[in-house]
């Protein structure tokens, strides 16, 4: 016989507007603890120090993940010139200090390659995996990595405000693997100055928006209570950057045991991957043949 899982069968999307100073693991943790969920998950981790969105899957809501992670998400934040650091942010050991300060005109002039289709060096202090351990637990013994660069797309990235000579504030959307850390060293090295983060925030990650996300104060209230659904969203949500098809009843029965069933297409190809639906809800995702989907993942809802 099987275990049963511990909690409550909750599918559905709980987003958080992060607070500075914890990590996004706890805050998942939390947020399962105060749903009673039996499973939980996140579409991309931010820094303890960052704010900012951090998208929690609850149940079979872990099943949509990858497409919000895959996504494009914002960023807006500060970098401070004059320093580098071994985190490459304002929690590391300040490594070299330059007097020199770039111009509004120099700044704009050096975003321009980092726009676009670009390869990034991710900090030493990341989640990278280094021959099957985390590059940060590496960096905290003191272990410097010869850390191998990453393709990246960056869709935006542009000035929001210049402080002053020591700051200047961005813009960044980019799609997954993205490390803002990264592109302040790069940035204050193109210049000449050095640079760091100073502050960041991600202000949008795929569907999902900061306006209107829950705090954890939120959470906290509301633990454990019948009202925490309220903070619930569909789970229809992670998936939609996908074509959203119509199953017919009898497609619906066969995709929920796994099979093909029967969908209704409009403007997807042979080959697209696809999500099928039946009254209103997720059934299964999947890739589109001849009038059919074929699922590479069922929802048990």
């Amino acid at each position: 016989m099987g275990r049963v899982k511990k909690g409550r069968a909750i599918s559905g999307w709980v987003i958080i507007d992060k607070p500075a100073g914890v990590g996004s693991t706890t805050v998942v943790n939390k947020v399962k603890w105060a749903f009673q969920a039996q499973k939980a998950g996140h579409a991309g981790t931010l820094d303890p120090d960052a704010t900012g969105v951090l998208a929690i899957a609850l149940g079979e809501a872990t099943k949509t993940v990858p497409y919000v992670t895959d996504g494009l998400k914002c960023y807006h934040f500060r970098v401070v010139f004059g320093a580098s650091t071994s985190s490459d942010d304002a929690s590391g050991t300040v490594l070299e200090t330059r007097a020199t300060r770039p111009s509004d005109a120099d700044i704009e002039a050096a975003l321009a390659p980092f726009r676009g289709d670009i390869m990034q060096v991710p900090p030493q202090v990341s989640a990278v995996k280094v021959d099957g351990e985390r590059a940060y637990d590496l960096a905290r013994e003191g272990i410097e990595m010869d850390l191998v660069a990453r393709p990246l797309w960056v869709e935006k990235l542009a000035v929001l405000a210049r402080p002053d000579a020591d700051h200047v504030d961005l813009e960044m959307i980019c799609g997954k693997g993205g490390y803002v850390r990264s592109v302040a060293r790069d940035l204050g090295q193109a210049l000449g100055c050095l640079g760091h983060v100073a502050t960041l925030r991600r202000v949008w990650s795929g569907p999902f928006d900061a306006e209107g996300a829950a705090t954890m104060a939120d959470i906290e209230r509301l633990a454990r209570t019948d009202e925490i659904d309220s903070l619930l969203r569909p789970l229809e949500l992670g998936l939609t950057d996908l074509p959203e098809l119509p199953a017919t009843p009898e497609g619906a029965a066969r995709l929920r045991n796994g099979n093909p069933g029967m969908v209704l297409a409009s403007n997807v190809d042979w080959g697209d991957e696809a999500w099928a639906s039946h009254q209103g809800r997720a059934v299964a995702v999947g890739v589109y043949k001849a009038g059919e989907l074929h699922p590479s993942r069922v929802f048990n809802l």
